[in-house]
């Protein structure tokens, strides 16, 4: 089909108007240039109708990509320029034949082009090109954000990892991708300057993101090019000395960094998922075991009575709460407070969290027979004087760690019970002597973590009556008659928190507690009782938090909502 061809069906069938297609003429005979281009800018004919016209008169295919769902899979087949300089865009992939939309589908060097480039047999249809252009720009505009958000991060420190003996020869041949290298240093940088606890790297059908939880709460940070994922997988797997070749069943490993002289300690969990491997890495910073029972936000009623029970010279220690109410940092604390030379200090955990110089410390190996019943029978030929076991999972564990409490050791552990009281029932069920748990035990500490109000951008609220009712609270406990939130600042990052304090329920074993203990009397009665004996609950001891103007009413409704105290 010739110009004077599509000029004349152009007009005849009602796509342009007479009078407009003269004026086009003329515009191309004093300036030069396309007739359809001049047609398309001058506005006389709308780019989507002239690819209808175009495919019906080609016989080549019409599509639109409003209707069409891309795969970033198939965005990946053809490189970047090319997509832009010939204006096409991959929209189907069936074997080996590729389906391009293309705002020119007669360009023979463009098909050419991109079939060497892909390798494979190219069935072009045609497409507005503002839409291709568009679809172009959604899915590459991920790497500008993603450039953007790295370059927002200050580098105020080098990062330098501190690999395994083992992975040297992997990490050189890796090294070649120096900004790939360079991105996963700025992610861990950036994740440990917000003072995240995890890094989440998640893979779904259409985008790849990464978020950091923060005081408990998950953020988005960065969204990543999709087509990056495979590489930051790798890179990661390589640090933690893991399988790069396995996608198929879940990895676990850690590696160690070093920042501004200070060590820091990951712990990576790998699992496939349905789009790609999913990790989350646990930031382990040990700096904040030297802080203290003291800085960890218990109320002085209960620190004194922990700090009482881990003076004696026996007995069982143990600390209940959900995965991530900050346990084992508890746990390491006191060790960590505990930690003299006159004292043979040992553990067995899964995984061990952090390092302790001066601790003896052993991983469980449950696939080799390494468990903890099995490491604590042998911790118990070691001689130890203090001992740490790291979960209380089975009835072994449970019968050997209560006989080494009886023997002259100070044991800790932990459980997973929603309240103090709960976790003497739990002994029990697992087939512990009610005897051997009331001689054993000294307390139970069952605790949470909340979050605590930024005072940079602190600020007093007023809040309706009928709220405090709702949940229980005396209005007039509020100290100096005010409830305080966080405004939001560059300081906690909008939040209006910054970090976070354990609320927590302590339970001393007395004379009265163990009979109750031996009478086999239900955690309820037990947990009625040491109230009536003083002890704060769970629910006391985060609203005497939010009175002080530590927390925020909307804090105490998260927390106790979903622990339902």
């Amino acid at each position: 089909m010739n110009i004077k061809e599509m000029q004349k069906l152009l007009v005849d069938e009602g796509y342009v108007s007479s009078a407009s297609m003269k004026q086009a003429s003329l515009i191309k005979k004093e300036k030069g240039g396309q007739l359809v281009e001049i047609l398309l800018k001058e506005g006389f004919l709308q780019e989507k109708d002239y690819v209808c016209f175009f495919a019906e008169h080609s016989g080549v295919p019409f599509v639109s990509l409003d209707y069409i769902h891309l795969v970033p899979d198939w965005m990946e087949l053809i490189p970047q320029k090319l997509a832009y300089q010939y204006t096409l865009i991959p929209i189907s992939k069936i074997e080996k034949i590729l389906t391009v939309a293309m705002a020119n589908p007669m360009d023979v060097i463009a098909i050419d082009d991109i079939r060497n480039a892909t390798g494979m047999q190219i069935n072009p249809v045609c497409a507005p090109s503002s839409e291709i252009k568009s679809a172009l720009d959604d899915h590459y505009k991920g790497d500008e954000e993603f450039s953007d958000a790295l370059e927002s991060v200050d580098e105020d420190g080098e990062i330098e990892v501190i690999e395994n003996e083992t992975d040297i020869d992997l990490l050189q041949e890796s090294e070649n991708d120096v900004p790939l290298i360079k991105m996963v240093n700025l992610i861990l940088q950036d994740a440990i300057k917000q003072r995240a606890s995890d890094i989440h790297f998640e893979r779904f059908e259409d985008k790849f993101q990464i978020r950091y939880r923060i005081d408990g709460v998950l953020k988005e940070a960065v969204l990543p090019p999709i087509k990056m994922h495979p590489s930051v997988i790798a890179r990661i797997k390589i640090l933690a000395t893991l399988d790069i070749t396995e996608k198929r069943l879940p990895q676990d490993g850690r590696f160690k960094i070093s920042l501004n002289k200070k060590q820091i300690n990951f712990r990576v969990s790998i699992l496939p998922t349905y789009f790609g491997e999913k990790i989350v890495i646990r930031i382990l910073d040990s700096s904040s075991l030297q802080l203290g029972l003291e800085k960890l936000g218990y109320s002085d009623y209960n620190l004194k009575k922990i700090k009482n029970a881990i003076a004696t010279p026996y007995g069982m220690v143990l600390v209940t709460g959900p995965t991530g109410s900050g346990k084992s940092t508890t746990l390491y604390s006191i060790l960590n407070q505990l930690n003299t030379a006159e004292r043979n200090i040992m553990t067995i955990e899964d995984p061990v969290e952090y390092e302790v110089e001066g601790i003896t410390q052993t991983q469980v190996h449950s696939e080799i027979g390494l468990t903890f019943a099995g490491g604590l029978r042998s911790l118990l030929r070691q001689n130890p004087d203090i001992m740490l076991v790291g979960e209380i999972r089975d009835s072994e564990t449970a019968d050997i760690a209560v006989k080494a409490a009886l023997t002259g050791h100070l044991l800790f552990s932990t459980l997973h019970t929603n309240s103090a009281a709960g976790a003497i029932t739990r002994l029990v069920d697992m087939g512990i002597e009610p005897f051997l748990i009331g001689s054993s035990m000294v307390i139970v500490i069952a605790q949470r973590l909340c979050r605590k109000i930024c005072n940079n951008c602190k600020e007093s609220v007023f809040i309706d009556d009928e709220a405090f009712k709702r949940i229980n609270i005396d209005k007039s406990l509020l100290k100096d008659g005010k409830a305080y939130k966080g405004k939001g600042c560059n300081s906690c990052n909008g939040s209006g928190f910054l970090g976070r304090m354990c609320i927590s329920e302590v339970l001393e074993i007395d004379n009265e507690i163990q009979e109750m203990i031996l009478g086999r009397k239900s955690s309820f009665d037990i947990h009625k009782k040491s109230i009536e004996k003083g002890m704060k609950t769970l629910f006391e001891d985060v609203v005497y938090k939010f009175a002080q103007g530590l927390t925020s009413f909307d804090e105490v409704i998260r927390v106790t909502s979903e622990e339902n105290f």
